[in-house]
């Protein structure tokens, strides 16, 4: 197992206390809209977040399969996958699997996956089969995250109920703010259909590239309009981070010391200063 350089956000006193209170926290990381860095972010905060020595896990709910492949993990149609849990009578516990990273399990991905929409469709609890898989192991991880498809599909659906929060990437592009807008109204929809209290985690500005009038215009825009929902930290346009997938690691492993490494980083710390100072249930 491999352990990234530990990164110490939060005292240890406060990580036995939140083991203590058996507190799990669960993300849905999505945007209907593809392109925007949502399989980099679930990697590498998944990365991040495990570099300070708390157990996660991260689900690969995308048929591509790309947070599986990024992390290492060979695609195999045979071993028990996510596809299994929702549609093959699978215990979640058998579908898990170690990464090389210290800390960090994944529930992979596969072409099995791909057909899932239209099997799900005439199920019973349809949009509810993943959140009650969790529901059996999710205390026995600090964060859940969850790599959602570029769509507004039934696996997207089980990704936001199952979720306490969405967590959005964004790029600083022209019809960001019309994207965005959509995927508040699902959230808005999601509580109310399924009275379940979907948070927004947060709007990350993702493959930023402060250059460009563009993408300060987005940026601003994004800020005035959504306020404090707008992460403080933003994810670079980088190489290195475009390289890290093809050769199975987080940019953590596979370049510590770069921009995307650092950034990382940091959103790992601002989202464990919002469990800080979020109120207890």
């Amino acid at each position: 197992m491999i352990q990234p350089r530990s990164v110490a956000f939060v005292s240890r006193e406060t990580l036995e206390a939140w083991y203590y209170c058996g507190l799990g926290r669960v993300f849905a990381i999505t945007n209907q809209k593809g392109g925007v860095g949502k399989t980099t972010t679930a990697i590498n905060l998944a990365a991040s977040l495990a570099a300070n020595d708390l157990k996660v896990l991260l689900i690969d709910n995308d048929p591509q399969g790309n947070a599986t492949s990024g992390l290492g993990v060979e695609k195999n149609p045979d071993r028990p996958s996510l596809y299994h849990v929702l549609l093959g009578g699978v215990a979640i516990r058998e579908a898990i699997v170690p990464t090389a990273l210290e800390g960090l399990s994944l529930i992979p991905s596969d072409k099995n996956l791909v057909g899932a929409n239209l099997e799900l469709v005439e199920l019973p609890s349809r949009e509810y089969r993943l959140r009650q898989s969790i529901q059996e192991i999710r205390e026995e991880y600090r964060f859940t995250l969850i790599d959602c498809p570029p769509a507004l599909d039934l696996l997207t659906l089980n990704a936001l109920v199952a979720a306490d929060a969405a967590l959005v990437p964004i790029q600083c592009e022209f019809f960001a703010l019309e994207g965005i807008s959509e995927l508040m109204d699902t959230i808005t929809r999601i509580r109310d259909a399924f009275q379940h209290p979907l948070q927004v985690e947060g709007i990350l500005l993702t493959m930023f590239d402060d250059r460009t009038n563009l993408t300060r215009q987005v940026a601003n825009d994004l800020k005035e309009f959504f306020g404090d929902d707008v992460f403080r930290t933003v994810i670079p346009r980088s190489i290195r981070l475009a390289e890290a997938p093809s050769f199975g690691k987080p940019i953590l492993t596979y370049d510590p010391r770069s921009r995307g490494a650092e950034s990382y980083i940091k959103l790992a710390k601002e989202i464990l200063d919002h469990e800080q100072n979020r109120p207890s249930a």
